[in-house]
């Protein structure tokens, strides 16, 4: 193909880039008004900050035919108008190619769809993990842990949300990682980190063994009691301290160890009625403090 032909065909693409921003306007170079010269000078100024004379656009683009190339300067601007580097590309680009123009904006438009559509299977991969339900259960019998015998607290930077527990399970969130911290005044204080994509489904919770005692001794009809002293006084700190917060606002009661122990080794029916809250450790192991409250 000559330079006059490729010139031709520049002629007809610098047209149909013209019709995008004036679709009304005429249907070739020869129904082409001086409006529409203006017009496309205006469009190659504000877009390539190139000017264009408009005896040029007469002599070189209104003609049917052209006996001479313009200048390459002049071609490059217009080349550059249909989306390529300059004339070079354009003149050594076969016929049946469209302008890179509209190859680099879908080129760009899918790479950018491509990119979005990455993201959003990595975040809706992570948010459509489902719920995940977490047995909490005794080490040592397996058996789920009744829920007024231990509480279970979502953990994060500004403190720890407790959340529900139903049947010995609770339900924690699928979307990312989380930290679960499970408390019990019967059972040893348990850090466990959740991943969605693991199979954690059960967290295993170590019994204390004085507190499992004393739950015991509270719960259980007496039977000898020369056997229970010597044995709350293995459990118990001589510091002990216990506090009873009494129903219905009423203040509380403060016993020390031999007072709190003659209430466990003689029980009464009232004894039951007492909900252990918290139990503290010392360094021996043994019970040094015990929050109770009256139901």
């Amino acid at each position: 193909m000559t330079g006059l032909e490729h010139f031709a065909r520049l002629k007809q693409q610098v047209l149909s880039e013209y019709r995008k921003h004036y679709p009304y306007s005429g249907a070739d170079w020869k129904s082409f008004s001086s409006q529409d010269i203006q017009n496309l000078i205006a469009l190659i100024e504000d877009n390539l900050r190139e000017t264009v004379s408009e005896k040029w656009v007469y002599t070189h683009l209104k003609p049917a035919e052209n006996e001479k190339l313009p200048r390459k300067d002049m071609l490059d601007i217009f080349s550059r108008f249909c989306g390529y580097s300059g004339w070079d590309e354009f003149s050594h680009e076969p016929a049946a190619i469209q302008p890179k123009k509209k190859f680099r904006i879908w080129f760009l438009i899918l790479g950018i769809g491509l990119l979005l559509t990455t993201i959003l299977l990595v975040v809706f991969s992570d948010r459509a993990q489902p719920a995940k339900q977490i047995k909490v259960t005794d080490q040592y019998t397996g058996k789920p842990l009744p829920a007024e015998d231990v509480k279970v607290f979502e953990a994060d930077p500004v403190g720890e949300k407790p959340l529900q527990m139903q049947e010995g399970s609770v339900v924690v969130p699928g979307e990312a990682k989380t930290t679960l911290v499970v408390k019990s005044p019967y059972y040893k204080t348990k850090k466990v980190v959740v991943d969605p994509k693991s199979n954690t489904t059960e967290i295993k919770v170590t019994p204390n063994d004085q507190a499992m005692m004393l739950k015991a001794f509270m719960q259980s009809d007496i039977k000898d009691w020369e056997t229970r002293k010597v044995q709350l006084d293995k459990i118990l700190s001589n510091d002990l301290e216990v506090i009873i917060m009494l129903k219905n606002n009423l203040g509380a009661e403060y016993f020390n160890k031999q007072e709190f122990a003659q209430k466990l080794i003689i029980p009464t029916p009232s004894l039951r009625q007492y909900k252990i809250i918290e139990i503290t450790h010392g360094a021996d192991q043994k019970i040094q403090f015990i929050r109770m409250a009256q139901q």
